[in-house]
């Protein structure tokens, strides 16, 4: 289950079982963009990941980071887009995810699962993983030279030769089965962006004037790096 904490932003109950890892999906209260230190990258609707090792600031053009390290955030920022977060509890390393619809065409959530297996010897079977705040079916409404795009993810769906209502959750969920991640392992949220003005940012809903919203994730270390800073109390 993904739902609100008290610090103002959403976790998923999946990845909390784990003692050695923080993380969290932002929201227009708490966008989660002061954490340090932070890796992030220049999103580019790609395949594309990086390893961030132990380096902080924006790394590179792509829309997945990985490390095995303790003490930095990974972190990516989205307003419509799906976050995801990956982790290996066997290897210890962790991965975030930029998924909108152009990279889930493009299999940025499995090139994420394979980057883990190549690098960390990550088993698939064995990867957990949470799926944040998104723009819902509900009002992902697209034309049909977006969701023809879909046909490999969608086999069994008859609409998409025309306008259509698209589920990137469940695209997202089918890539990552195909990878070998069992659904069960999975924390999908199904949280509308777009419907819920109150709570999260949305370009779909507001354009140019949408803000961003940061999800993160961290390998905690030994002196305490890597763990969600509590939030200040209000005067």
């Amino acid at each position: 289950m993904i739902a609100r904490n008290g610090g103002g932003y959403y976790r998923s109950t999946l990845l909390d079982s784990l003692s050695w890892l923080d993380h969290g999906f932002g929201t227009r209260q708490q966008s989660l963009a002061a954490v340090r230190p932070l890796a992030q990258l220049k999103q580019i609707h790609s395949p594309s990941t990086i390893e961030a090792g132990s380096h902080p600031g924006v790394l590179g053009e792509a829309d997945g980071l990985l490390t095995g390290e303790a003490g930095l955030f990974l972190g990516v920022k989205t307003a419509d887009c799906l976050p995801l977060l990956l982790v290996d509890p066997d290897a210890r390393a962790i991965a975030a995810v930029h998924a909108g619809w152009r990279g889930t065409v493009a299999g940025i959530a499995r090139r994420a699962v394979e980057h883990l297996e190549r690098r960390f010897g990550s088993k698939p079977s064995r990867l957990l993983a949470a799926i944040g705040p998104g723009i819902g079916p509900c009002c992902f409404e697209v034309g049909p030279e977006v969701a023809a795009q879909f046909r490999d993810l969608f086999p069994d769906c008859a609409g998409l030769d025309r306008r259509t209502q698209l589920d990137l959750v469940e695209a997202n969920l089918r890539m990552l089965e195909q990878a070998g991640v069992p659904r069960a392992q999975v924390d999908a949220g199904r949280l509308c962006t777009c419907c819920q003005p109150g709570e999260f940012h949305s370009y779909r809903r507001d354009g140019q004037r949408a803000g961003r919203m940061f999800s993160v994730i961290a390998i905690r270390d030994t002196k305490g790096a890597g763990a969600i800073p509590a939030p200040s109390p209000k005067a």
